[in-house]
């Protein structure tokens, strides 16, 4: 018998380009990461930014971009 690791069978973290998906209608001429509409998202609720805002928006945008 073969003894299988935790790993085995998952699939690595993304690296290189981001998910690009596209939403027509709702994404202007430029295209927009997941960090900066959640960070848009909650200005417009009145929400203040913390100390580590900056850094959850830009590891969002590493992983996913809006496209129109």
């Amino acid at each position: 018998m073969t003894e299988q690791t935790p790993t085995e069978g998952r699939t690595s973290p993304r690296t290189g380009r981001p998910l690009r998906v596209r939403l027509p209608g709702f994404i202007k001429d430029e295209e927009i990461g997941l960090g900066d509409a959640i960070k848009r998202t909650t200005y417009a609720f009145g929400l203040r930014p913390c100390g580590g805002c900056e850094q959850r928006a830009t590891t969002l945008n590493r992983w996913m971009v809006f496209t129109r």
